[in-house]
């Protein structure tokens, strides 16, 4: 077996997985921390590099060609954001829009919801929102009380859609807002999870934006569902596949954070490399001491390591493996997110004060890296997955 060496290190990438990364790197450059950050400050959204990204077949990489889709899958998208990320330049929605709602929609949306929305998501012209947490529910999906029921009899009567929604990303720049709710069976009276493409304009949809810390273009919301009227065509896919069709979103939105921490790790981490190979305090620059060489090294190798979970996770998702999957991707995102904040701290200490700067862009990334421990499910409840799924330990609750 052969393997070939990139600028990020020994892969086991594919040519043509080499050369997207290189391709994505080089856009990533030519904006950079610089944009973003300036982005952030002045209130922007990123429009430009999601233009520039979706014009160059990115953001779409993971869609089907037929509806103008690269034909990739999630080890192609997951390479694009790592490699945004790696400069600085993550794009958040690219979780949420294209690997979430467009892939949810590419496995199980009808044929009339496959025409209306694929093209856009792939495209870049068309963002869609993606809806699960709740205020009372947190990671338990199976406490959502968002509710939607038939005004009506037969299968093309309206839905009615009520609930809350919390940490919903960009509704305000989303054309429609993918919501997981419930509906009742029918046979047993139980509620099962099911999928609503929303749009951002339905009456009885609102939104409050959450006063957030962590600054980024993409905002934060509550929403607010008040007897929202939908088609019946609004139901993406089969209403009996519950859990099946909500998994198949939520293996590629871990594999994608944990691209989302692999990237900004990379970027800290290279600042700080850079930083103790000229900085010159005594007689040598500070990497060439042991105290600062090593941690450095821990973090490469931490990122390193994380990568190489994500990249098994995105094969398995993209050969059909949902159950595989969903055990690699939990822990991808969960090395990953380890991954990301000690190599962000590590990137602080290395440069001191100078670490806090705005200058050298890092400090902000002190409240972002925690993003990717806590979202989209927190490090606990994955080790919790790894406990009974994986060991097969008796759950305590």
């Amino acid at each position: 077996m052969s393997t070939a060496r990139t600028a990020v290190g020994t892969t086991l990438e594919t040519e043509e997985h080499q050369a997207l990364r290189a391709a994505v790197a080089a856009l990533g450059k030519r904006y950079g921390r610089d944009y973003m950050t300036t982005v952030i400050r002045e209130g922007n959204h990123t429009d430009e590099l999601w233009a520039e990204a979706a014009k160059l077949g990115y953001l779409g990489v993971n869609l089907p060609e037929e509806y103008g889709g690269g034909g990739g899958g999630m080890a192609e998208l997951s390479i694009v954001l790592e490699e945004l990320g790696a400069a600085g330049s993550p794009l958040l929605m690219m979780i949420v829009s294209p690997a979430i709602c467009g892939t949810v929609i590419a496995r199980f949306g009808t044929a009339e919801q496959k025409r209306t929305w694929l093209p856009g998501l792939a495209d870049g012209s068309l963002t869609m929102a993606f809806g699960i947490t709740e205020p009372d529910a947190g990671s338990n999906s199976h406490r959502i009380t968002t509710t939607a029921r038939r005004d009506g009899t037969g299968p093309g009567a309206d839905w009615l859609l009520t609930g809350r929604k919390v940490f919903v990303s960009g509704v305000d720049i989303a054309d429609a807002t993918l919501i997981v709710g419930r509906t009742e069976d029918a046979r047993s009276g139980k509620l099962k999870p099911c999928l609503f493409i929303v749009p951002r304009d339905a009456e009885g949809f609102g939104r409050n934006q959450i006063d957030m810390e962590l600054h980024a273009p993409e905002k934060q919301f509550e929403l607010f569902l008040d007897d929202v009227r939908l088609p019946a065509d609004a139901l993406v896919g089969d209403e009996d596949a519950g859990l099946l069709q909500l998994f198949a979103g939520l293996n590629p939105e871990r594999i994608m954070t944990a691209a989302f921490g692999i990237g900004m790790g990379r970027f800290a981490l290279s600042k700080a490399v850079e930083y103790a190979r000229t900085r010159q305090v005594w007689k040598a620059p500070i990497g060439s001491h042991q105290a600062i060489a090593h941690p450095l090294a821990t973090a490469h190798i931490d990122l390193e390591l994380s990568r190489l979970m994500m990249q098994k996770a995105a094969r398995l998702y993209d050969e059909g493996d949902d159950v595989g999957a969903g055990e690699a991707a939990n822990m991808a995102k969960y090395a990953a997110g380890e991954a990301c904040v000690k190599a962000v701290d590590q990137a602080v200490h290395t440069l001191g004060g100078n670490g806090l700067t705005r200058e050298y862009g890092l400090a902000s990334l002190i409240t972002a890296s925690r993003v990717a421990r806590i979202a989209p499910v927190s490090r606990e409840m994955i080790l919790n997955y790894v406990s009974h799924q994986t060991l097969g330990l008796p759950k305590s609750y």
